[in-house]
């Protein structure tokens, strides 16, 4: 026997060696569902326009920036560096204007989905989060007035949270896959910039989703810079195989210009999302929108 009390034990959500270990990662996953839910309920976001692409392309400022302070190392590096800083910071000017369009871009369709009367706010621009294609998306809706999300996540390089998101919807994933969940469960539009891997991997998703039909919704689909990507997929040759249909290539569109991809997702977003209640498709019930759901 022992007079000695015992303290009381942690309660079972304050216990953090609990929280992280593997029989807590149900909970973990469930916050990823659950704060990010009440998130955009409590800031009325009904749908959004997803923008990805790549995080290593710059603005036309700091890429040209860059190619003047590689200019100017030709006495401190070998020739042969100085090569290969030379192509790559040519290479980061030339890429610069999908930086600048996709600022443009974002800019246009917040102007434009801020005016729509309504409840709660209509295809806000979204993306990652970091730097790059992501940083241009929201800096663009952000001097358009907008509001505009950035789904973080943690990673070695690279994704820190850019400055113009809105505080309240900056959002830090430890999972890939619930990220993947809140990109797509929202989004009524997709807009794909040059990109690589990441890149890459959101977009056929998006596409095999809608091509299998097991979105429950309409996404209007763009893929900008035709001169890269007909150089990165030549998805004439996966017809021609036969490894996708025809149609298939209907799922998108290639556009070269903001003022096009924009007309292009507003006459999309008008006729499937704001024109006459379009019939549902098989499943959609079991899906509600996250704007109809009682908080």
């Amino acid at each position: 026997m022992t007079d000695q009390k015992l303290k009381p034990a942690p309660l079972a959500y304050q216990n953090e060696p609990f929280l992280n270990s593997p029989d807590g990662r149900i909970l973990r996953l469930l916050s990823e569902y659950s704060e990010p839910l009440s998130r955009f309920r409590r800031e009325q976001i009904q749908d959004t326009v997803v923008f990805f692409g790549s995080a290593r392309i710059h603005s036309h400022y700091n890429a040209n920036n860059r190619l003047t302070e590689v200019q100017g190392n030709g006495a401190q590096v070998s020739t042969a560096q100085q090569a290969k800083d030379m192509k790559s910071a040519e290479a980061a000017v030339d890429m610069a204007r999908y930086y600048e369009d996709a600022r443009r871009l974002a800019r246009l369709l917040t102007e434009w989905s801020t005016q729509i009367p309504a409840k709660r706010h209509r295809f806000v621009v979204t993306t990652g989060g970091g730097p790059g294609i992501m940083e241009a998306a929201n800096l663009g809706a952000h001097e358009a007035g907008g509001k505009t999300i950035g789904l973080n996540i943690n990673l070695p390089f690279e994704q820190n949270p850019n400055p113009y998101i809105t505080p309240s919807l900056n959002f830090e994933f430890h999972y890939f896959f619930m990220r993947k969940f809140w990109f797509a469960y929202l989004a009524k539009g997709l807009v794909i910039f040059p990109g690589g891997f990441g890149t890459l991997d959101e977009l056929f998703e998006i596409l095999t989703l809608a091509q299998t039909e097991k979105l429950a919704k309409k996404i209007v689909v763009v893929i900008y810079g035709s001169a890269y990507w007909k150089k990165i997929v030549n998805f004439e040759a996966m017809v021609d195989a036969g490894v996708i249909s025809a149609p298939d290539l209907e799922l998108f569109t290639m556009s070269d210009s903001p003022e096009e991809s924009f007309e292009f997702l507003k006459e999309g977003l008008t006729k499937y999302h704001l024109g006459p209640q379009q019939p549902k498709r098989k499943g959609e019930a079991a899906v509600p929108e996250i704007a109809k759901t009682r908080p």
